[in-house]
C-alpha cells in the first residue's frame, strides 16, 4: 500500500477522537474525513471530526474543535492547527513531511496510490455487453471506457475485479441478425431473389442491411455451399425453411460478429476476463433454477398488470402472466417473467445471468449500462436482492449517449442501415488514447459532446494534450539532466535519496501537495464508482506542473536545471520525476499510454 499522508494523519485524528470520546459508534468514526483544504493558505488538510461528533457527544462543534486543536498540536509532523468554521479543523504539516512524499512516490513507482480499501472483495464489473449484431459503434464507446477504467480503478483500490462481457445471443435481435446474414449468404450463392421479396419472408423484415454482413455471407457460402438452401427449377438458390438453417447461421454470424467486437475492443485497449453467453446460461438451466428459487420463496404469482403509462387501453393486452413480486424489493410494479408465447422475458433471462455471476463467486456486481436502460435498474436490483437474500449488492452505472461533432456539426449514426460511425473509425481518426481520455472527462451520467477537432488540437483547452504535454515535459527535463551528466544518477531510485530542503517555493509545494492527494483520490473515486475523477485530478496535476514550468521562465532560481547548484537541481529533478510517476499511475488507471515527447 502506498504511503498516504492523508490516511496517516486521519489515523492520528481517530486516535485522538477515541481518547476524547471513547464511546463514539464505529459508523460515525468511519465518516471522519481528512481532505485537502481549498485554499493552501488555510493549511494542508482539514477534518470534519468535530462537526460529526457534536451530536453524538452532545457538545458544541466549536468545543470539540478546540480540544482537537490542542491534541493535534502535539502530533509529530504538525506545524500548526486552527479551528475553522462550524466544526472544522485545519492542519498544516511541517514542510519536511510534505516533501517526504517525493521519495515515497519514487520508491513505489506506478504502484503509488494503490490501497487495500477494497479488502480483496470479489467484484464483477460487466460492461459493453452489446448485442453481437454488428461492429462496435461510438454508442458503445463510452460504456466500454467507463467500465474498463472503473475496473482498473477498483483493482488499484484493493478490490479483486473480474471484467465481464455478456453476450446477448439468445434474443430476437440475434434472430434478426441470422436472417440478415442468411440473405447475404444467398447473395453470395447468386440467388435471383430480390431483397424486397426476401425481406417479406423475414420476421419483422430485413432489419440489418449493412455491408459488414457481406463477408459473413461469403464465408457461409464457402463453408456450406448450397446445403442451407433450396433451389428453383433452374438450380438457383432459394431460402429453405427457417428451422433447417437458423441455428447454424445464427451461431456462425454471432461468432463472426464477436470476433470483430473483440478486435474493436482490443483497438480501444479493452480486454475482458470473461465472456458469458446468454444462450449457454439458458442451456445450463441456470435461469430455470433461479425462477424456481423465486417460486419456492413465494415471490411469483399469476396476475394481470395495469396498462403502462401513456398507452391506450386498446393497445394493452390484458392477460394473466407469471409475475415477480418486485415491489416487495423497492420496484414500482411487479414484473412479468413470461411472454405470451411462453418464452422468457428479457428480464427473466437477466435474473438467471446475475444468479450465475453470484454462483461463480461474485460478492458485488457492477453493471455499466446505457442511460436508456435507466428504467430497468429498479427491477434488476429487486431481483438480485431476492435471489441473493440481499447478500450480494448490485450497482448500476449509467452512461449517457455521446454526440460526435465534426466541424461543429453532429455526425449521424444508424446501425441497421449500416451508415454509422464505427468505434474503429473513431480510433483511426483521433487515436485510442484521445478516445479513452476524452470519454472520462465528464461524469458518466452527464451528456457529452465528442468534438473530433478539439481532441486532436494541441491547446490547453484539450485535456488530453494538456496532461500528455505535462508528462512529456517531465521526461524532457529528465533526459536533459541525464545528458548533461553533471547532476549524477537521475534514475527514480537514485533521486529518491536526494536532499529536498531546497524545495520551498510556493509553486513547488503546491505541486507536492497535489501529488500527495493521489492515494486518497484513488480510494475516493473507487468507492464513489467515478473514474472521471482521475481525469480531473490529472488535469490539476498538469496545471500545477505547467505553472511551475512557467514560473521558471520568469524566475531563474526556479528553473529545473542549474549547473552551479547540483543539490537543489537534484531536488527539483526528484519533484519532476515524481510528477511523471503520478501522471503515469493515473493514466494507467484510465488505460492511456503516456507520451515521452510531443511532436
Amino acid at each position: 500500500m502506498s504511503d498516504c499522508v492523508f490516511q496517516r494523519y486521519r489515523q492520528h485524528v481517530l486516535a485522538i477522537v477515541q481518547e476524547l470520546l471513547p464511546n463514539v459508534p464505529e459508523e460515525t468514526l468511519a465518516r471522519v474525513e481528512l481532505t485537502p483544504t481549498r485554499d493552501p493558505s488555510h493549511g494542508d488538510m482539514a477534518t470534519n471530526a468535530a462537526l460529526l461528533l457534536a451530536k453524538v457527544a452532545r457538545r458544541k462543534p466549536a468545543d470539540i474543535a478546540a480540544d482537537l486543536v490542542t491534541a493535534l498540536q502535539k502530533v509529530e509532523g504538525v506545524a500548526s492547527v486552527a479551528a475553522a468554521g462550524p466544526g472544522f479543523v485545519n492542519i498544516t504539516l511541517k514542510p519536511d513531511v510534505m516533501r517526504g512524499i517525493l521519495p515515497a512516490v519514487l520508491n513505489a513507482g506506478e504502484a503509488y496510490g494503490a490501497s487495500q480499501a477494497g479488502k480483496g472483495l470479489r467484484v464483477n464489473v460487466e460492461y459493453v455487453s452489446a448485442n453481437p449484431t454488428g461492429p462496435m459503434h461510438v454508442g458503445h464507446c463510452r460504456g466500454a471506457v467507463v467500465g474498463d477504467a472503473l475496473a482498473n480503478l477498483m483493482a488499484k483500490a484493493g478490490f479483486a475485479v473480474t471484467k465481464e462481457f455478456y453476450i446477448n445471443d439468445a434474443g430476437a435481435q440475434v434472430r434478426a441478425l441470422a436472417w440478415a446474414a442468411y440473405w447475404r449468404y444467398l447473395q453470395a450463392l447468386g440467388t435471383k431473389m430480390t431483397q424486397d421479396d426476401f425481406s417479406a419472408l423475414a420476421p419483422g423484415g430485413l432489419q440489418y442491411q449493412g455491408e459488414y454482413l457481406i463477408p459473413v455471407g461469403m464465408e457461409l457460402a464457402a463453408e456450406y455451399g448450397n446445403k442451407l438452401t433450396e433451389t428453383d427449377a433452374d438450380g438457383a438458390p432459394l431460402p429453405a425453411p427457417e428451422a433447417t438453417w437458423l441455428e447454424t447461421v445464427r451461431g456462425f454470424a454471432v461468432a463472426h460478429m464477436l470476433t470483430a467486437i473483440k478486435e474493436d475492443l482490443a483497438a480501444l485497449g479493452v480486454h475482458h476476463d470473461v465472456f458469458t453467453s446468454e444462450a449457454e446460461v439458458l442451456r445450463r438451466g441456470v435461469t430455470d433454477a433461479a425462477i424456481s428459487k423465486l417460486e419456492q420463496q413465494g415471490l411469483l404469482y399469476e396476475g394481470v398488470l395495469e396498462p403502462p403509462k401513456g398507452k391506450l387501453p386498446e393497445d394493452w393486452e390484458e392477460r394473466e402472466q407469471l409475475l415477480f413480486r418486485s415491489t416487495q424489493f423497492g420496484d414500482d410494479v411487479d414484473r412479468p417473467l413470461r411472454k405470451s408465447d411462453g418464452t422468457n422475458t428479457y428480464f427473466a433471462n437477466d435474473i438467471g445471468y446475475h444468479a450465475d455471476k453470484v454462483a461463480r463467486g461474485a460478492q458485488m456486481m457492477i453493471d455499466v449500462w446505457g442511460a436508456d436502460h435507466g428504467g430497468y435498474v429498479k427491477r434488476m436490483k429487486a431481483a438480485v436482492k431476492a435471489i441473493t437474500g440481499d447478500t450480494v449488492p448490485l450497482e448500476v452505472v449509467l452512461c449517457q449517449i455521446v454526440h460526435i461533432l465534426r466541424d461543429g456539426q453532429p455526425v449521424k449514426m444508424s446501425k441497421r442501415a449500416g451508415t454509422f460511425v464505427t468505434l474503429r473509425d473513431l480510433i483511426d481518426e483521433v487515436g485510442r488514447d484521445a478516445v479513452r481520455f476524452t470519454m472520462l472527462t465528464r461524469k458518466s451520467d452527464a451528456q457529452m459532446e465528442f468534438d473530433l477537432d478539439l481532441v486532436v488540437a494541441q491547446q490547453r483547452d484539450n485535456p488530453v494534450f494538456y496532461v500528455q504535454y505535462a508528462h512529456a515535459r517531465c521526461r524532457s527535463v529528465l533526459r536533459a539532466a541525464a545528458e548533461a551528466a553533471v547532476y549524477g544518477d537521475t534514475d527514480d531510485g537514485a533521486l529518491a535519496s536526494a536532499s529536498l530542503e531546497s524545495l520551498t517555493a510556493d509553486a513547488e509545494m503546491a505541486l507536492i501537495r497535489r501529488l500527495a492527494e493521489w492515494p486518497r483520490m484513488v480510494e475516493a473515486a473507487a468507492l464513489a464508482r467515478e473514474p472521471h475523477r482521475v481525469a480531473f485530478y490529472l488535469a490539476d496535476v498538469a496545471g500545477d506542473f505547467h505553472a511551475l514550468w512557467n514560473r521558471g521562465r520568469d524566475d531563474a532560481s526556479l528553473r529545473f536545471l542549474q549547473p552551479d547548484a547540483v543539490e537543489s537541481t537534484r531536488a527539483r529533478l526528484a519533484l519532476v520525476a515524481a510528477t511523471a510517476v503520478v501522471i503515469r499511475s493515473g493514466l494507467a488507471v484510465m488505460g492511456v499510454e503516456p507520451v515521452e515527447e510531443m511532436r
